[in-house]
Order: C-alpha cells, then sequence, then structure tokens
C-alpha cells in the first residue's frame, strides 16, 4: 500500500501513474515505527547505500518474499538510431536486473 503524507492511499489513475519515491518509504517508517524522521532517513540511506555496495560487487541480493537483484553482463553489439537509420556501437557493460519473488508475482 503506497501512503501519501496524509496517510492516504494512492491508487494509480487511468491518466496519471501513481509511483513511490523514498521520501514516502521514509514517512512510512516513522509511521510504523515511531522513530525520528532524521533516524529513519538514516535507516533508508543505510539499507539503500549497502544495496548499491553488494551490487558494485557482483553480489546477489535475495530478500524473501520479495525479489532478487543481481548484476548481469550486457553484450557489445550493434543497435540502430531509430530516427536515422545509422548503425551505433554499444559498449559492453553491466545491468541490474531485477526478479520478483512469487509473493510479488501475485499482486492484483
Amino acid at each position: 500500500m503506497w501512503l501519501t503524507d496524509a496517510g492516504t492511499k494512492l491508487a494509480p489513475c487511468l491518466d496519471k501513474e501513481a509511483f513511490l519515491i523514498k521520501l514516502d518509504i521514509i514517512n512510512e517508517v516513522v509511521n510504523r515505527t515511531g522513530i525520528t524522521k532524521t533516524k529513519a532517513e538514516m535507516a533508508v540511506e543505510t539499507v539503500f547505500e549497502s544495496m548499491k555496495k553488494a551490487l558494485e560487487q557482483g553480489d546477489r541480493i535475495e530478500l524473501r518474499g520479495f525479489g532478487v537483484f543481481n548484476v548481469k553482463p550486457r553484450k557489445t553489439g550493434i543497435g540502430r538510431n531509430p530516427r536515422t537509420g545509422a548503425e551505433v556501437s554499444i559498449p559492453p557493460g553491466k545491468a541490474v536486473r531485477f526478479k520478483p519473488g512469487k509473493e510479488l508475482q501475485t499482486l492484483q
């Protein structure tokens, strides 16, 4: 459930897409735990920073009931600019992939 600062639910609209930002997560931590906003912000930042570090090192992040994040190599190749049709070289790199867990896949 996504909550706004006022505690109301956000529902996706047909003309406007609802989204969740980091501040919404921080506010939800404050509302559920009663800790200060500063401490909640530190906690959320710490979680995200530790996830970034793990992914930079090539580690797999598995969150039971949520999903798995991992880094996969991206192949080099040749693509095309859709406007001009000109060939473009695509350099090799790495991409973060997310595979949702069973509970997340069954959302309605």
